[in-house]
């Protein structure tokens, strides 16, 4: 049983979240509301069942989180062109303001671990990470254009 990795990956996801779970914790929101700003603004327009596929939380989980980011002026929904009772999800500037301070100290934590990395183990903690995905998932994070995944 991997438990030495077990326990890498446990100690970099706390330190990973930490910053972020602090800026939320001063909004009164949780790692749920950042999940959700994640996607709506890597993907502006994508559907609340695209959401909840995503995410794979009940309806109720979500509309919790949902309507206080949209109460708070970070995410506004809109009805969908052809189908009016489809909800479309958008950061407003606020929104994509607030995720772009969430992410930066994200990124630099990241680009700080892999810049001394050759191309090619980069490559191979893409790998990884993206063999750990659940296969039925893979589809949907290839989907989002988050990365390429090379047959995991």
């Amino acid at each position: 049983m991997p438990l030495d990795l077990m326990g890498l990956l446990f100690f970099a996801y706390r330190d990973f979240v930490r910053d972020a779970d602090a800026l939320l914790a001063k909004q009164g929101f949780g790692r749920a509301h950042h999940r959700v700003l994640y996607f709506v603004n890597l993907r502006p327009g994508m559907t609340v069942a695209d959401l909840l596929d995503i995410l794979k939380i009940t309806k109720q989980s979500l509309a919790r989180v949902l309507r206080q980011l949209v109460d708070g002026g970070y995410i506004e929904q809109r009805p969908g062109p052809n189908d009016r009772r489809q909800r479309l999800l958008y950061p407003t500037v606020t929104g994509s303001k607030f995720f772009e301070t969430l992410s930066t100290s994200q990124a630099q934590r990241i680009a700080r671990a892999l810049e001394p990395m050759p191309v090619e183990t980069r490559q191979l903690v893409t790998t990884f990470l993206a063999s750990m995905i659940d296969p039925d998932d893979r589809t949907t994070l290839e989907n989002l254009n988050l990365v390429e995944i090379d047959n995991p």
